[in-house]
């Protein structure tokens, strides 16, 4: 009888490993920076202020210290009392002389309005890129053009139901190489795959916006990142 031999082939298990780190520690802004006249903490929450006697000059930020976001998975708490915020992320600090807080690049959309939160908005870059109910795979065609591809994956009121007016709303922001998803309290409100290889962005900063114009009121807590 011939002898036989036995090959053994390893498997390797190929999987991610996702650090998670908390973001605010519910009693001061370290490890954030932007302008003092328009953020605070009250209450165990990041505060974001418009004021009549304290007015933005543009859009300003708040802007996290701890490095640049590539591919991640962010979950918050936030409520708005009036007008419009967003979280930025992969985004980058505008060129120009300015404060030093004005940020571009992809924002989850967050208004105390009816038609925007959720969305992925292109601050300084590119504009709406894929509102809520849509799955949006943008390009460039021969010409250079900027092309949005849609399909529908919602009804864009239907969702709007699921975000609470006034209360507390839980975000998240999942992005792997250049899919982006936003959910509030569960529902999926949009998601882009970005092939613009002209302006796509592997990599940026985190941010929480105060935008211009007429008085408003956002919060932000209970922030936790896992990369």
């Amino acid at each position: 009888m011939k002898p036989f031999l036995y090959f053994f082939t390893p498997f390797f298990l190929t999987f991610t490993l996702w650090s998670e780190q908390s973001l605010f520690n519910g009693k001061t802004l370290e490890g954030w920076d932007g302008n003092p006249l328009h953020w605070l903490v009250e209450d165990g929450a990041i505060v974001g202020l418009n004021t009549k006697e304290n007015p933005t000059k543009g859009n300003t930020f708040l802007i996290w210290k701890g490095g640049m976001l590539k591919d991640f998975d962010l979950t918050l708490e936030c409520k708005i009392d009036s007008g419009n915020s967003g979280i930025q992320y992969r985004s980058f600090i505008k060129s120009g002389e300015h404060d030093g807080w004005r940020i571009g690049g992809y924002q989850a959309d967050f208004e105390s309005g009816d038609n925007y939160s959720g969305i992925c908005y292109g601050e300084a870059f590119r504009g709406i890129l894929s509102l809520r109910g849509d799955r949006t795979t943008l390009s460039r065609d021969e010409s250079g053009k900027l092309v949005k591809s849609v399909e529908k994956i919602g009804e864009t009121a239907k969702l709007g139901l699921a975000i609470k007016k006034k209360e507390w709303n839980t975000y998240r922001i999942v992005a792997e190489g250049y899919r982006f998803e936003h959910f509030i309290n569960d529902q999926k409100m949009c998601e882009l795959i970005d092939e613009d290889e002209k302006e796509r962005r592997s990599e940026g900063l985190l941010a929480f916006q105060v935008h211009a114009g007429p008085p408003m009121k956002v919060y932000f807590r209970n922030i936790t990142l896992k990369e």
